[in-house]
């Protein structure tokens, strides 16, 4: 009975985010968020923090950095989104998402600093505090309440005015930046890379996946401002070699402080190999200042532990079925070096769902060279695209289509298609939020025992 009260107050709590400004409505207004924490005695200064950005792989290399953390016993919090499936993933303690009764808990312990902000930001006729503003608080005082040591933290957007950026991060990391988000964050990647830069604070250690030549610019001139180290992957650390292996792939990383060879990790996709060394070079430099190794029991056990929902994750056998989220272009372009690489298919058939604000056209650009059908549909969001433009930008290729009202229809479809042939495979992308949904349509429908119909 305490787990359901708990899990309706949990729920209360995400419908009180609800009523907020979504997370699209995004200001340059750090000093809110600020405010509210310096109230509350600024608990996001409790723990250590290791900060994350960029424009894809963030959330993955944030979950191997969580687990490697982990894995030198100190106790983690994982602050990432936007979620699959329940908000609670978004606020994860020790690798698993926090409890509904602790969630709860933090809730009410910051709704009444929440209205003296919000009072005071109605007199000086400004809007009040916003979902993601208010989850970023809500997550910081639960880390601090549990109590965590170090605290993985994923920027929810851009990086200087993100909200998150009221913690100081002792690692900013960042993952490839490319352009998303153009509206909010610059039309040019070195625009992008210096909203992003402002994750740097003074005396950090910075740790960065390759970039552009332009954003490599923008963070060594950041880093240099603070006094920062910066290390860059493929000059200070890099990914050595990977080769592919049963439900994942082998991998050696060249770290900043020892080489690290054939070690395993179980994710598909070249890029969650480059994730796992812009991973080992941030804990590197977390737990050594970059000049301890690792040890090889600790790494084993922190990678070989990593989970990635939503990214390249099988979800269904006889036909094969995987999802991923791939919400952008670069993402796409990823997933598909991915398909080609570490499948062994001929015909893959693209369930595909993409948000309004996204890059539809070319997101399909990217999936058009490995699909075979498009079974288009739409995530189940007010932001979704209409599925019939999807299937316009899909036959714009010559491409095989066909129109779905939901993901159910689609994936019922798809699946029939594939299991005509053991050659086919289903991938399903495009949306974080058709994501979450195929997780938990797969898991109550049981793909996995195979298509029946």
């Amino acid at each position: 009975m305490t787990d359901e009260r708990d899990r309706r107050r949990a729920d209360a709590v995400y419908e009180s985010l609800l009523q907020r400004q979504g997370e699209r409505w995004v200001q340059p207004r750090v000093e809110r968020t600020r405010r509210v924490l310096e109230l509350l005695d600024d608990p996001q200064r409790t723990y250590r923090v290791v900060h994350v950005t960029g424009t894809n792989g963030k959330t993955s290399t944030s979950r191997m950095i969580e687990s490697l953390v982990r894995a030198h016993g100190l106790r983690t919090g994982l602050f990432t989104s936007p979620h699959l499936e329940r908000f609670t993933e978004r606020i994860m303690v020790d690798g698993e998402p926090i409890d509904d009764a602790a969630i709860a808990d933090a809730w009410d312990e910051i709704a009444p600093f929440v209205e003296i902000v919000d009072a005071e930001l109605e007199a000086a006729d400004d809007a009040p505090l916003t979902f993601f503003e208010l989850l970023t608080v809500l997550a910081f005082v639960a880390f601090a309440d549990a109590p965590i040591d170090v605290l993985v933290l994923e920027v929810g957007m851009g990086g200087s005015w993100d909200s998150t950026n009221t913690a100081d991060g002792d690692v900013a990391v960042f993952a490839p930046i490319d352009l998303d988000h153009a509206d909010r964050l610059g039309d040019t990647i070195a625009e992008i890379a210096t909203v992003k830069a402002g994750i740097i604070k003074d005396g950090a250690a910075v740790v960065s996946a390759r970039q552009d030549a332009a954003a490599e610019r923008v963070l060594r001139d950041a880093a240099a401002a603070h006094g920062a180290t910066i290390a860059f992957e493929g000059a200070e650390f890099a990914l050595a070699q990977q080769r592919l292996a049963v439900g994942g792939q082998q991998i050696t990383v060249r770290g900043l402080a020892a080489t690290y060879e054939d070690e395993y990790l179980p994710l598909y996709g070249a890029h969650q190999g480059f994730n796992a060394a812009l991973a080992i070079a941030a804990v590197e430099s977390l737990v050594g200042g970059g000049a301890q190794p690792i040890a090889g029991d600790v790494l084993a056990d922190g990678l070989g532990a990593v989970t990635s929902p939503g990214r390249l994750q099988l979800v269904g056998a006889a036909p094969t079925v995987l999802v991923d989220a791939a919400h952008n272009p670069h993402g796409a372009r990823a997933l598909v070096t991915a398909l080609r690489e570490s499948f062994d298919f001929d015909e893959w058939g693209v369930v595909l769902g993409v948000l309004s604000d996204k890059d539809a056209a070319g997101i399909v650009d990217a999936l058009a060279p490995v699909a075979a059908h498009v079974f288009a549909t739409a995530p189940d969001s007010e932001r979704a695209e209409d599925a019939d433009a999807i299937a316009d930008l899909a036959e714009a290729h010559d491409l095989r289509v066909s129109v779905h009202r939901d993901l159910s229809d689609a994936a019922d479809a798809a699946r029939e298609w594939a299991a005509a042939s053991d050659r086919r495979a289903v991938v399903i992308a495009g949306s974080v939020v058709l994501a979450g949904e195929a997780l938990a349509l797969s898991a109550a429908e049981d793909w996995k025992a195979g298509w029946s119909r």
